[in-house]
């Protein structure tokens, strides 16, 4: 018996991790071939459809003398299109689209979703709203001290000259050519 419930909760658990992904993805698989299907049969309400222009730089392009079945989707202004029909006409890309509601209200049920799952609502309501901690900013802003630094940079030939003139004065006092015992101290 605890076999059996152990694999249950694992089975839960994979669910919960996989499962609604592939539910999701699985709905909206099966709205696009059905919307796919309805516009290969021609049973859709073409006064629904837009016009997408899309300029074309292409050289030598031909004008096509009607549209043509064509398969896509694109986002424009947070709506999702389905590409119907396509034709190219005065070196523009002519695209005739379907707005796509079902697969929206599936995206935002699926975002809606995985927001609760995941608890990333906010739950503060009833609580005041706090003031950020600018603590850090005003200790920082509060202690800055501002120095007038007045730094110099001399040439090299006299940072070149001042190292040789030391260096005469050390062989000048002379060190001892032999080595001999460190003094007492």
């Amino acid at each position: 018996m605890r076999k059996i419930l152990s694999i249950l909760i694992l089975l839960l658990l994979a669910f919960n991790w996989f499962g609604y992904r592939l539910m999701f993805n699985y709905l909206q698989q099966s709205k696009d071939s059905q919307l796919e299907a309805k516009f290969d049969n021609n049973s859709y309400d073409e006064s629904q459809l837009i016009e997408i222009r899309v300029p074309l730089n292409m050289p030598y392009q031909n004008n096509w003398s009607g549209f043509e079945r064509y398969d896509g989707e694109v986002t424009v202004k947070g709506v999702l299109y389905k590409y119907v029909k396509r034709k190219v006409e005065n070196n523009q890309l002519v695209l005739l689209c379907y707005p796509n509601s079902d697969k929206m209200h599936l995206l935002n049920a699926r975002d809606e979703f995985f927001k609760l799952a995941n608890d990333f609502q906010q739950h503060n309501e009833s609580k005041k709203p706090t003031a950020p901690n600018t603590q850090g900013f005003k200790n920082l802003l509060t202690e800055y001290v501002q120095q007038d630094n007045n730094w110099q940079l001399s040439s090299f030939e006299i940072s070149k000259k001042l190292y040789i003139e030391c260096n005469l004065l050390r062989i000048r006092e002379g060190y001892p050519s032999t080595p001999e015992q460190p003094p007492k101290i």
